[in-house]
């Protein structure tokens, strides 16, 4: 099975491979720079969290599921891509492939849920437009129970035969067929678009259009009144923004290329630019422990210590537990 598929693998090179042995060798660096960080950020916001029961608030909970999702991407998709990568082939076989292609869209998927279900629970508690509500921990178990259910029932089907996982771009990584030019599969990869990518994104737009419309109001009334909370609302606010851009930056480029091959069969894409918009997603991983560390005290004051080898200092931290949860919150709704 092995060397069948390295068969087709060299096949749908035209006898070539798409890039020199220098060029595979610079694809697995860039790859090892951005999966090296990621590894050690989300596999520490996890193990801090763990240690430490101050950080398990309900938010954190949901930072923690993308954690857990990102380092399942950066593992099995990222680390994979860095090997074969330096190989220059895929060394997986074909049940590796679909295996691969499966473990990363299951996580990916995942980590963009939740970052879709973090913007409905921000819209809800800081606009609240059904009235005061409160985060509870039944609430963000509810939500990464969801976010998992959803990546896993849109990505087993082409395990039972709808759809199917295939190499992709240079051939170092497998992912969904978009290329496929069976009526049936092309019907799989329509609806994994809209209910995988179109969904969130629509629920991340609006719910963060909503709540920035929001702290626009509540910042100018903070100014007026002598700006009391406009800085507590401005570093959400730079966390909201973050996010809602590296989520742009990561997957648009390639959901965009996908549709692109789905609605124009004909249209000739090189193996190597159809891998850059492969290779950026995959660097998505790095980017969300990034930004909450940085944006959340409560991270902070727990992580920086453990990747320096340093003592916590608890005695601090006991006097502001919660930073995050507090600003969202507070009572933020425009007058």
């Amino acid at each position: 099975m092995h060397d069948s598929f390295v068969s087709h693998n060299s096949s749908s090179w035209q006898g070539e491979p798409p890039l020199s042995r220098g060029g595979f060798i610079l694809l697995s660096v860039v790859m090892a720079l951005f999966t090296g960080p990621a590894v050690v950020l989300n596999a520490t916001v996890i193990i801090v969290s763990l240690l430490h029961k101050q950080l398990r608030q309900p938010l954190n909970y949901a930072l923690v599921n993308m954690a857990v999702a990102d380092l399942g991407s950066a593992v099995t998709g990222g680390l994979l891509s860095v090997v074969h990568n330096a190989q220059g082939f895929s060394s997986l076989g074909r049940t590796g492939c679909v295996m691969e292609g499966f473990a990363v869209s299951l996580f990916g998927i995942t980590s963009l849920c939740t970052v879709a279900l973090i913007a409905v629970e921000r819209m809800f508690v800081v606009c609240k437009p059904l009235g005061h509500m409160t985060f509870q921990k039944k609430h963000a178990l509810a939500a990464i129970a969801l976010s998992w259910i959803w990546s896993l029932t849109w990505n087993v089907p082409p395990l039972l035969g709808w759809g199917r996982y295939e190499l992709e771009g240079v051939g170092t990584s497998c992912a969904p067929d978009w290329r496929n030019r069976d009526p049936h599969h092309m019907s799989y990869i329509l609806v994994y678009f809209a209910v995988c990518f179109a969904v969130p994104f629509v629920v991340i737009l609006v719910s963060y259009s909503r709540l920035m419309w929001t702290l626009h109001q509540v910042s100018k009334l903070a100014c007026l009144e002598g700006g009391a909370v406009a800085k507590k609302e401005l570093k959400v606010a730079s966390m909201v923004v973050l996010m809602v851009l590296t989520f742009l930056i990561s997957w648009l480029p390639y959901a965009g290329l996908s549709m692109l091959v789905v609605f124009n069969p004909h249209v000739e894409i090189s193996p190597l630019v159809g891998t850059i918009p492969v290779y950026l997603a995959k660097t998505s991983t790095v980017y969300n422990p990034i930004i909450y560390i940085y944006c959340n005290k409560q991270f902070q004051r727990y992580v920086v210590p453990f990747l320096l080898c340093k003592e916590v200092r608890i005695q601090e931290d006991t006097s502001e537990v919660v930073t995050t949860v507090e600003l969202s919150t507070n009572k933020v709704s425009p007058a």
